[in-house]
Order: C-alpha cells, then sequence, then structure tokens
C-alpha cells in the first residue's frame, strides 16, 4: 500500500507552511500529496506553487467539486497543472455535499452522480484536445478547445463519493476511487460496488488506483494524538451536514453516528465528543504513540484493492504536529 498525504487549506497560519509540507512530503518517500478545496487555501494556485517546489511527488486535488467550476474550465485547469508538474498531477473531482454546495456556493445540489458523471465526460474531451460539443443534463456547452497543446500524457480523473452509487460511478467511468472515513470493513463494502462499477464499464478494476484519506495524529504523546483526531471526525460527523452522519450510520454505527451528530446540532460538544467513544476512533484513524499508529495502519493495509492511505491531520493540529506525523508514518 502506497503512502500519500492528505494536505490541510485552512488550519496553517502561512501558506509558505503549507507548501513546506510537500517539500516534507517529497523528501520523506510519500508517493503523492493531495489537496482538498473548502473554506481555506484554493487548490489549484497551492498547488501550482507546490509544482515549482517539488520533483518527484505526484499532487492531485482530493476534490474540487463539480459545481464551482465549469467542466470545461476544470478540463484547463487540470491540462496546465499537468504541464507544471511535469506530468505528476492527477485531478480528484466530486459532488462535495449540500453543506458546502448550498451554503457556500449558492448552488442547488441537485443530482451529484449526474452531474459528476457529465463532468468527467466533458473533462476527458476537453483534455484529449478536442473541440468538445455536448449536451447533457446539466451540462450544455459548444465549441470549447484549448488553445494550447492538449497534456501528454492526459492527468487521471479520479472521483470522490461514499455511498454504494457513488462509488459504483467511479468505478464505472473514473480512473480511481477518492475514499473518506470508512473503517476497514466498511472500506470492503464499498470496494465491491467500485469492482461493480468497473464490470458495468467493461474495465479492469485492477487499472483503477483507490486512496483513502485517513485521519492520522501521530505525537509521543499519544493522549494528544487521539484527542485531537477525535475532535476533528466528530466535527465532520456533528457539524458538516447529515453527509457524513449518513455514510458512518451505512457502516453500521447509526446509533453512535446520531448521537455525535445531535449533540453537536445542540451545541453540546463534550457530549458529541463523549459520543464518538474510543471503539469508533480506532475504527477510523490512525492515532496515539508511533507504536500505536503502526499497529492501526496495518489494519487498512490488510485492505485488499486499496491502493493508497492518504495521511490526513486533524484541523486542530499545529504545524509542528503535523510534520510528527508526517516523519512518523513516512515510507520506510
Amino acid at each position: 500500500m502506497d503512502r500519500a498525504l492528505h494536505l490541510p487549506v485552512a488550519s496553517l497560519p502561512r501558506l509558505d507552511d503549507v507548501l513546506g509540507l510537500f517539500e516534507r512530503g517529497e523528501a520523506a518517500g510519500y508517493d503523492a500529496a493531495y489537496l482538498p478545496e473548502t473554506w481555506g487555501r484554493d487548490a489549484v494556485t497551492t498547488l501550482a506553487l507546490a509544482a515549482e517546489r517539488t520533483d518527484t511527488i505526484d499532487l492531485g486535488t482530493s476534490i474540487l467539486n463539480v459545481y464551482s467550476r465549469s467542466p470545461a474550465l476544470v478540463g484547463a485547469t487540470a491540462a496546465t497543472l499537468q504541464e507544471a508538474a511535469d506530468g505528476r498531477f492527477r485531478l480528484g473531482i466530486g459532488p462535495s455535499g449540500p453543506a458546502v454546495i448550498e451554503n457556500w456556493h449558492g448552488a442547488d445540489f441537485g443530482n451529484p452522480l449526474r452531474r459528476t458523471r457529465e463532468y468527467v465526460d466533458v473533462i476527458r474531451r476537453v483534455l484529449s484536445g478536442e473541440e468538445v460539443t455536448y449536451e447533457g443534463e446539466y451540462v450544455d456547452l459548444q465549441g470549447f478547445r484549448l488553445r494550447c497543446a492538449p497534456p501528454d500524457p492526459a492527468p487521471p480523473v479520479e472521483v470522490a463519493g461514499m455511498g454504494p452509487k457513488a462509488v459504483e460511478l467511479a468505478g464505472r467511468f473514473g480512473d480511481g476511487w477518492h475514499a473518506l472515513l470508512f473503517t476497514p470493513e466498511g472500506l470492503r463494502d464499498r470496494l465491491g460496488d467500485l469492482e461493480r462499477g468497473a464490470e458495468l464499464g467493461d474495465r479492469d478494476s485492477d487499472d483503477l488506483r483507490t486512496v483513502l484519506s485517513l485521519t492520522c495524529c501521530v505525537l509521543e504523546d499519544g493522549d494528544r494524538a487521539r484527542e485531537l483526531a477525535r475532535q476533528h471526525l466528530a466535527f465532520y460527523v456533528g457539524g458538516m451536514g447529515t453527509y457524513y452522519r449518513d455514510a458512518l450510520a451505512r457502516q453500521g454505527f447509526e446509533e453512535r453516528a446520531n448521537a455525535v451528530y445531535d449533540a453537536w446540532q445542540q451545541g453540546d460538544r463534550e457530549a458529541a465528543l463523549a459520543a464518538f467513544d474510543d471503539d469508533l476512533l480506532d475504527r477510523l484513524a490512525v492515532c496515539g504513540t508511533p507504536a500505536e499508529a503502526e499497529a492501526a495502519l496495518d489494519r487498512f493495509a490488510a485492505v485488499e484493492g486499496l491502493d493508497a492511505a492518504a495521511v490526513s491531520f486533524p484541523r486542530g493540529a499545529e504545524v509542528d504536529e503535523i510534520h510528527e506525523t508526517i516523519d512518523a508514518l513516512a515510507p520506510v
């Protein structure tokens, strides 16, 4: 199993701190570094700067949502970043969730799966260099063509998703799947959906790259590491709409997911953290001391079909704690 990084965009005080994580990850031997785009620094500018500072590590988005940019623009952006990174770019796209799309971007969440499929179709055509005319349910454009040479090779188009149909879509149309907030058992279930999608698309699932964004915090102070991870995950389940709560419920933790969500929505952070008990924390995160963390990571490495674990970090972690985690989980 490869080890990648899933880097924070909002919690670090300076852009230079974020760029330093790309450099640190490359020096430590990580295969790729992915950058999400939510409410912090935008992924495109940051990745363009990271391309100038690195030489070997793959660079990717995880994810660009399919609402705030047109598919033609996403295709042109992917072509530019592939050129900037000398062929090391990986495009990750997905619908995100209604809390982000409707509240922050003012768009109707609509049919996210159909919209994602249309984006994949258009982006691929843009990256081919051909003139694109497309009439879909959500995307309608005429006569778009890159005015620069198309990238060779074209970057892969990987799709994020959490529910069965979203993962099936990734297998049927994408070049890979970005997973988030899964236990090893939950991940195995969804990998079956990925394989079914690949079969529907007459594709080989072995050709698809599966990346799990895994909340990690590894410190000599193991209690501090666990508390940071717990706070982070409870925030996502309780405070980011119903999207992550429902994903956790599908994995057999409905009662606990609802308890975390309800307490958080009522403003009782202490009760939300208490509901996110040690058993659930250990199923979803890699946290604690270095020795504890390696054992936890091995449980995910045992999942057949998982190609890479992307080490992500709690939103409350300080820069030095992120550095300590990167170093502790660096590939041997």
